[in-house]
């Protein structure tokens, strides 16, 4: 049974006349009717009884309607699906963030594409390192990335720059330097620092040592953390000081103070995807976040 077959023999049973039918398809008569013979001829079995004013369905026709209403809906269905994805508002899209840019960056987002793209499926991974983002792009696993950019991400991806942070500082709310407007960096020389993980692990933990040795020191001792939530919790257990993106600040715990640095130290926060292999979707949800940033 051909999808015009259905469509011919809908428009006979709901019109109930050939030369209706007809018009109603923008076909001559003699075709419609050769195409419900052939249609009858491969069920085997009488669908219309004809005469000379009207023409009635069988009760095997009556049974068909049925089945070729619900056929050509899931075709009008599949369609529309199929328009939609070609355009970029329907599909799946993951996701991955830089652990800073969980608190404020991830829900803005969400709800963006959210009211912008409801028929995308969204898919949210935060509290990542640079490189699992990095590796996620590459395996397939993340569409897009939120990450750090200050250090070059490779030639595979197309990366879009979003915004530039200050870091400010993390301090238990006790500290002698918690009530101060801003904190000279040098005066946190001598005290234990709460760091990401070292070297190819993350971004930020070579962020924070350069700024540290243009303050003129070296923190020590380093107590190392994977999650941004993490690091400021440790912070407020008097294990240390800490060096975060002002965005980190609307994570909000007891027991913490954050306080800006008086000196203009930046990190650098982008988009990235892969370059030139992309969906219509992740392209969609990217413009959307790139605006949203704005």
């Amino acid at each position: 049974m051909e999808l015009r077959h259905v469509r011919y023999f809908l428009a006979l049973a709901e019109e109930r006349h050939f030369s209706r039918a007809a018009e109603r398809l923008h076909v001559v008569q003699s075709a419609l009717s050769q195409q419900i013979k052939q249609l009858e001829k491969e069920l085997g079995t009488t669908l219309f009884t004809r005469s000379t004013r009207r023409v009635e369905l069988t009760e095997a026709g009556r049974h068909l309607v049925t089945y070729a209403r619900s056929i050509l809906a899931e075709v009008t269905r599949a369609e529309d699906q199929m328009s939609l994805l070609a355009t970029g508002q329907a599909g799946r899209v993951s996701i991955g963030f830089v652990g800073t840019a969980t608190y404020d960056v991830l829900p803005r987002i969400a709800r963006t594409v959210r009211a912008q793209l409801p028929d995308i499926a969204l898919e949210l991974h935060g509290e990542l390192l640079n490189p699992e983002l990095v590796e996620g792009l590459l395996d397939g696993t993340y569409d897009l990335a939120l990450l750090r950019t200050d250090a070059p991400v490779g030639a595979d991806f197309e990366v879009t720059a979003l915004r530039s942070e200050r870091l400010v500082a993390v301090l238990p709310t006790g500290h002698p330097l918690a009530g101060r407007r801003t904190v000279p960096l040098a005066a946190l020389a001598g005290e234990p620092f709460v760091v990401h993980p070292s070297r190819s692990r993350s971004s930020m933990h070579d962020r924070v040592l350069d700024a540290c040795a243009r303050a003129g020191f070296e923190p020590a001792p380093l107590i190392e953390v994977g999650e941004t939530s993490t690091l400021v919790v440790f912070v407020a257990a008097g294990h240390g000081v800490a060096l975060v993106p002002e965005s980190v600040q609307s994570l909000r715990l007891d027991g913490v103070t954050y306080a800006p640095l008086t000196e203009t130290e930046t990190v650098q926060l982008g988009l990235a995807r892969r370059a030139g292999r992309n969906s219509p979707a992740t392209e969609r949800v990217a413009t959307v976040v790139e605006r949203c940033m704005r």
